[in-house]
């Protein structure tokens, strides 16, 4: 297949590694010229990827033209707030036979859309909602780069497409299984980053670990209440794409989401954290759209809610922590 990758942060080019390794034609499209200049001369993304060395059939480009003209695969892996804009631009070029992969994780401030929902609108007319798709799923760019076992899913509007994008992406070392519960997939994997954030603020303020066991598991019942609402599985919040990513992104350390909420435990200020971050932590913007979204909905979200005030509100961590506690005696299985 001939393959193009939109975006050249750490997950892109990880994702790029896997499509070469898998024998694919791949090119990787990148905003800055001294990336894609590094990837051509040194096959190293000095900035995202240090010291990972890139297969040097990865073509790197920084005109959109010439990187998505005549391809059969588009994956999108920029930052979930940019789809948008650069979808748009991506549309003049494209044939109509392309099938579109989202690998971004993140729901639009004000539209509440989905990244594959931006996709199919910003999309119509040239591309069909049964040629879009996402992948998402516990992995790490630090690890899949490494070739680490990893599994993820793939969900698309039609099998069809799923199917295709498991069957491009699989790798011995990449594990790729089908879900066609592309709501599901995608609310779960953009609200485990909200929920990594409530953890990282939970280990720098040194909650020890029976607090961050607690915010996961009902995290967890947080993310199926919402993503049920709008009609998702349960079994897919049990999944990869659900229990699976929350894990991973909640405790690891290659979690950017983690990391943000770990440095609020610690007394810092969030405008302060993401100055000096070269990478993007989907959460934060996620965590303004669930707000609004479960506030229109009225679907009751503690987690969410005390997470946003301690993001755009300046609430005290500490004080977030003791009124999650002393909320009203609930029974545990009921929404």
């Amino acid at each position: 297949m001939n393959v193009t990758v939109i975006g050249s942060g750490s997950w892109g080019t990880a994702l790029s590694m896997v499509l070469a390794r898998a024998g694919h034609s791949v090119k990787l499209w990148a905003r800055e010229h001294e990336i894609a200049n590094n990837i051509t001369q040194y096959h190293e993304n000095h900035l995202y990827l240090p010291g990972v060395t890139l297969s040097d059939t990865i073509e790197c480009y920084t005109d959109l033209k010439e990187c998505v003209t005549g391809r059969d695969i588009i994956v999108f892996a920029t930052p979930s707030h940019t789809v948008r804009e650069v979808s748009l631009k991506v549309k003049p070029h494209l044939s109509g036979s392309e099938i579109i992969v989202s690998v971004s994780k993140g729901i639009e401030n004000d539209t509440f859309l989905t990244t594959s929902q931006v996709l199919t609108e910003t999309l119509s007319g040239i591309i069909i909602e049964d040629h879009i798709g996402v992948l998402y799923g516990p992995s790490h760019a630090e690890e899949v780069c490494q070739f680490k076992p990893t599994a993820v899913v793939s969900a698309a509007y039609s099998k069809s497409t799923a199917k295709i994008i498991q069957e491009t992406f699989l790798t011995p070392m990449f594990r790729v299984y089908v879900n066609y519960d592309i709501i599901g997939v995608e609310i779960a994997g953009s609200l485990k980053n909200v929920m990594a954030i409530a953890t990282g603020i939970l280990d720098g303020a040194g909650m020890g670990d029976n607090a961050k066991a607690a915010l996961m598991t009902r995290g967890l019942l947080e993310i199926k209440r919402f993503g049920t609402r709008l009609g998702a599985s349960q079994e897919t919040f049990m999944g990869l794409a659900g229990i699976g990513d929350l894990i991973v992104t909640c405790t690891s350390k290659h979690s950017r989401n983690r990391y943000v909420g770990y440095r609020i435990g610690q007394g810092e200020k969030l405008q302060d954290i993401i100055a000096h971050m070269n990478m993007v932590a989907e959460g934060v913007k996620t965590t303004k759209s669930i707000y609004d979204w479960s506030q229109e909905l009225q679907v009751e979200m503690p987690i969410s809610t005390h997470i946003y005030k301690v993001l755009f509100e300046n609430y005290d961590t500490r004080e977030a922590i003791y009124a999650l506690m002393t909320r009203n005696p609930k029974d545990e299985n009921v929404y």
